[in-house]
């Protein structure tokens, strides 16, 4: 079913190799968010709270913040950068655009390898030639790539252990996500919604990219477990054939899972976001369109689907429902925290997916008026759905107003939840479109989405907010707006800061209870990818990449021609207190 390319190294000797391979283990990376020396996963944490427990720099100390080093990616690759660095045994591991990645020292910020992957010229990624970051396992570091590969590397050496192809670029899949390590599996999925491909999580072993389950996210197609000869053996369809998908467009219904998971072990549940059906235009595909916009509940042993949270039923605006559910305690419960691109904030039932609360965390929702808490269904504004072209002229739907934009009131970029504040600190975005609808087709490899659109800023002064938001509550407790959209990602520590980057290339920390602005730092491009933190000899470290890219200046419409003064880059700044050099 799959074309299987595994390389070993020549003369390894079995033994060896497992030896190497219990480097980084099951243990440590289940209790990666409590490790103050490494950052073993994407989020910080397998749950993604990207929360650290480290004080040395703090309210007090972090205007003493200054550079150790920074590192360039050099040559003329410099598009969007929105990786996060993997810090483990004395080496960085930091993803680069155009499915590049770095080993450095983290000592001196020399380069000790890099691999950059042979990319086919018709690649067709939707939003830009990025890369979140990598996993870690064992003595290999893992990453996926723009032609929908997954390959292994020796962590020290740089040398590739096992390769393996996803899907068929060709088709549109590609790879952008980090990967997850969840119960000793690798778990990743894949991209390319907007060329009508069809979402799905799949589980490898990351010792040797064997396939143990793959799992669809479009209701209607074949989940397949994999025996040790690598057999594909029946585990079930997803859901119902055209229950909620009529005709045939679930043959080609999108969903991709293109941001990753988290992995919760009080739970031993992994979590996956799926982004918008396909096509957008939603006349062509009545119903709920499963499990499109929404957040799945799999085992991560088996990829069977626990539960599904739906957060745009019908999905009309490219809504995905991709974005991280991070999990948290709240009244001796534990809950899952989601700050959806349609504009509402969830909280759900991290065991069994009941809602318990959903609320705005942007200031313009036009789409539904709310959230009913009882049915966890959206309450549709009928009016301000894109219309059916067919209806009109037959080239045009009606046009409307539809906010947030299709790029979302919250998009790739992480949150982070403190649980000393109990606050989730979020990177919004307030913006709109006009948006019709055009008939369409479906083409292999093709633009699928038969709607046409134009982003604009809501507001004169701001278009990004980093916002503290309550789950209890629902409040708004402090913000800061930012004069172009943010889509960087954000730490927060247990010094009672918050870090978080903005296209205006600053690196900046606040207040976590107040929001107040204590230090900045120009980087020298915009930041668009998630900072990161850890101690090394009794010295606290911050590092983050730097370089404008991403969905923004591509989709961005009228906001992107506000933004395009904007340099690109391509490089990580690594800081720490100047009484510490």
């Amino acid at each position: 079913m799959k074309t299987r390319m595994t390389i070993l190294l020549a003369g390894l000797a079995p033994l060896a190799f497992i030896a190497q391979a219990a480097d980084i283990t099951n243990a440590m990376i289940e209790n990666a968010a409590k490790d103050t020396k490494n950052v073993l996963s994407f989020g910080m944490g397998t749950q993604g709270q990207r929360f650290s427990t480290l004080t040395q720099i703090n309210t007090k100390t972090v205007g003493q913040l200054v550079p150790a080093w920074s590192f360039s990616f050099g040559g003329e690759k410099q598009r969007g950068q929105e990786s996060q660095p993997i810090i483990a045994n004395g080496k960085m591991f930091v993803t680069a655009s155009y499915s590049r990645i770095y080993a450095i020292d983290l000592k001196t910020g020399n380069k000790l390898w890099k691999y950059e992957h042979r990319l086919p010229e018709a690649i067709m990624p939707c939003c830009d030639v990025v890369n979140r970051g990598a996993a870690v396992y064992g003595n290999l570091v893992i990453f996926g790539t723009l032609d929908a590969q997954l390959v292994a590397l020796d962590q020290n050496t740089g040398k590739v252990v096992w390769k393996e192809k996803v899907d068929d670029y060709a088709a549109g899949y590609s790879m952008t996500a980090a990967p997850l390590i969840a119960k000793g599996v690798l778990i990743t999925g894949v991209s390319g919604g907007e060329f009508g491909i069809v979402g799905r999580v799949e589980g490898r072993n990351p010792l040797t990219g064997e396939l143990l389950w793959s799992r669809p996210t479009v209701e209607g197609h074949m989940g397949y477990k994999y025996d040790k000869d690598g057999k594909a053996l029946d585990a079930g369809v997803t859901g119902t054939v055209n229950k909620s998908w009529p005709g045939e467009l679930w043959k080609t219904g999108g969903a991709s899972t293109w941001m990753g998971g988290t992995y919760d072990p009080a739970t031993g549940l992994a979590y996956i976001g799926t982004g918008n059906p396909a096509p957008w235009n939603s006349h062509l595909r009545p119903g709920d369109n499963l499990y499109s916009s929404s957040t799945l509940a799999l085992d991560p042993t088996t990829g069977q689907i626990k539960w599904a949270y739906q957060s745009t039923p019908n999905d009309s605006w490219d809504f995905d429902g991709a974005n991280e559910f991070v999990t948290f305690d709240m009244n001796g419960k534990r809950y899952g925290g989601k700050a959806d691109r349609n504009g509402f904030f969830y909280v759900i039932d991290a065991k069994t997916g009941q809602l318990q609360n959903a609320f705005p965390f942007v200031n313009k929702i036009t789409w539904a008026s709310g959230i009913d808490l009882k049915t966890g269904r959206p309450n549709f504004i009928a009016a301000n759905r894109p219309s059916d072209p067919t209806k009109g002229d037959g080239k045009k739907g009606s046009t409307v107003f539809a906010a947030p934009a299709f790029l979302g009131a919250k998009n790739q970029m992480p949150m982070a939840y403190s649980p000393q504040t109990g606050l989730f600190y979020v990177p919004a975005n307030e913006w709109g479109m006009e948006i019709w609808n055009e008939p369409i087709t479906y083409k292999k490899g093709g633009a699928y989405l038969g709607a046409g659109f134009t982003i604009r800023p809501l507001n004169d002064d701001y278009i990004g907010a980093l916002r503290a938001v309550d789950p209890k509550t629902g409040k708004i407790v402090w913000e800061n707006k930012n004069t172009a959209p943010l889509w960087g990602g954000v730490m927060t520590t247990a010094g009672g800061l918050v870090f978080y980057g903005t296209p205006e290339g600053f690196l900046k920390a606040v207040d976590a209870k107040s929001g107040k602005e204590l230090w900045k730092f120009q980087t020298g491009s915009g930041v668009v990818a998630p900072p990161v933190t850890w101690e090394d000899g009794g010295v606290q470290y911050v590092a983050v990449v730097s370089g404008w890219g991403g969905a923004v200046p591509l989709w961005g419409g009228e906001v992107a021609k506000k933004v395009n003064f904007l340099e690109q880059g391509g490089s990580v700044w690594v800081f720490k207190l100047a009484s510490k050099i």
